[in-house]
């Protein structure tokens, strides 16, 4: 017992609220990976309660108040049943027995110890630095409640899901029971964060807004209730007092943006999406492959329509998911190669649709499109030098046949084949094109030629 109580009371002392976090942990720490055992271990359901208060209020050297010394006390009894749970489903996982609901088991026990540690907090038995336990544990509890509504839907017959759970904007569950409950409960947390009043800012629970806040965007967009997300992000911009973002930890800052440049994206406000992105990419620690390739997975999109930009090559090569699922993608646009744009946005169809970035996508053919017109452009030459002139004089063609255009698009939309496409249907797509594009140099060509007007 006293494995946990000792390191608690020094970090007590200090103020170490991420310390007491790590003490309060389902995971144990790589340098002692048989610390829950042992704390489990340690006691047992009669005796674990009057332990832990004898310990935490009157052993020798004690210094903390009586009200949250009880506190404590109930949050680490709490927590040693979790614990309890936690090794039974490990045992059960290891020797492939594991109980139909003990996932469940494990979500009810954490649950128990989350909305102690919210209760707490609330009413100021515990002191500020305690929001870092209270988001940390809430963390958790996502992560448990995701388990158990998996395993009640294997229960009940369902499909078999996929035991991820990092990638939160794609993912999603046909029963979220859990998932839901916990929602409310983190609802309530970002609400205490958000509306604390304590004038001394070194001491407030507002600290902890952008980790709650991130926290629900991560369960909304598993819930597919995304749009409860506008409500997050109505409430902090309503907030005068609230700190600015700067001021946070950047990876409250990284995540908060990436959600709302994702909801952004979502509202096809590609210049605000593209803005957040960026920022999150900039933020982002360079050593969190997974979160540079998750923001990229969002903002390569941005930037083809908003830009007309791809990434290159040493980028993608950085990310081999990406490099599979952007690649052959960009190739094509590069070479305006239609044909072949079509075929490699019809492979990725199902990740694209899943990841809600397939008719965005889907826009980069006019970038196909455009690129090919340019060939042929650049391919029509130059003018022929009238006399006196010099190869310093020589200018583009500004005449291109009809056919010349309707030869490569035939080649392109058919890929190579020469499929059959009338005229009338190639004047339409480059009068398309114009009139979507009508800004470009490369198409003043075009507009000259059929004197078609943007």
């Amino acid at each position: 017992m006293e494995a946990i109580i000792e390191p608690f009371r020094h970090a007590h002392a200090s103020g170490d609220g991420y310390a007491v976090s790590a003490l309060l942990s389902p995971i144990p720490p790589p340098y002692d990976p048989g610390r829950l055992y042992a704390f489990y271990r340690a006691s047992n359901e009669q005796r674990i309660d009057p332990e832990l208060r004898y310990a935490l209020k009157y052993s020798k050297g004690s210094r903390i108040p009586p009200d949250e010394s009880g506190a404590w006390a109930d949050m680490f009894v709490l927590y040693w049943r979790a614990v309890g749970e936690i090794l039974k489903v490990e045992e059960g996982s290891n020797q492939g027995r594991l109980g139909d609901r003990q996932w469940v088991a494990v979500y009810d026990t954490w649950k128990a110890l989350t909305d102690s540690i919210q209760r707490y907090v609330s009413n100021g038995t515990l002191p500020f630095w305690a929001v870092v336990c209270m988001y940390h544990a809430a963390s958790n509890l996502r992560k448990f409640a995701i388990k158990a509504d998996e395993q009640l839907a294997n229960t009940k017959g369902s499909v078999t899901f996929n035991s991820g759970f990092q990638d939160d904007v794609v993912d999603s569950l046909a029963k979220t029971e859990k998932l839901e409950e916990a929602a409310r409960l983190f609802n309530r947390m970002f609400a205490l964060c958000l509306g604390d009043r304590n004038p001394d800012l070194r001491e407030s629970r507002k600290w902890g807004t952008y980790y709650m806040a991130n926290l629900q965007f991560k369960t909304y967009f598993k819930l597919k209730t995304i749009n409860l997300c506008k409500n997050v992000v109505r409430s902090i911009e309503a907030q005068p007092d609230l700190p600015p973002l700067t001021l946070f930890p950047k990876a409250h800052q990284a995540t908060y943006k990436y959600y709302t440049g994702i909801l952004a994206f979502l509202q096809e406000n590609y210049t605000m999406a593209e803005t957040l992105l960026t920022e999150a990419w900039r933020i982002c620690n360079i050593k969190a492959a997974k979160n540079q390739e998750l923001i990229l997975t969002y903002l390569i999109p941005c930037r083809l329509v908003a830009k007309h930009e791809v990434p290159n090559q040493q980028l993608l090569a950085r990310f081999p998911g990406l490099q599979e699922r952007f690649g052959p993608l960009v190739a094509c646009i590069k070479q305006g190669n239609l044909a072949g744009f079509d075929s490699a946005l019809t492979a990725g169809e199902e990740e694209f649709v899943k990841r809600r970035i397939y008719l965005t996508l889907e826009r980069g053919r006019d970038i196909a499109l455009r690129n090919l017109l340019r060939r042929v452009f650049l391919a029509g030459g130059y003018e022929e030098l009238k006399e006196g002139q010099t190869e310093a004089d020589m200018v583009r063609k500004s005449r291109i046949s009809l056919a010349e255009f309707g030869a490569a698009l035939r080649m392109g939309v058919g890929g190579g084949s020469g499929q059959n496409l009338e005229d009338d249907e190639v004047e339409c797509m480059i009068a398309n094109m114009i009139y979507k594009a009508s800004h470009s140099p490369t198409l003043a060509a075009l507009m000259r030629c059929y004197h078609l007007q943007p």
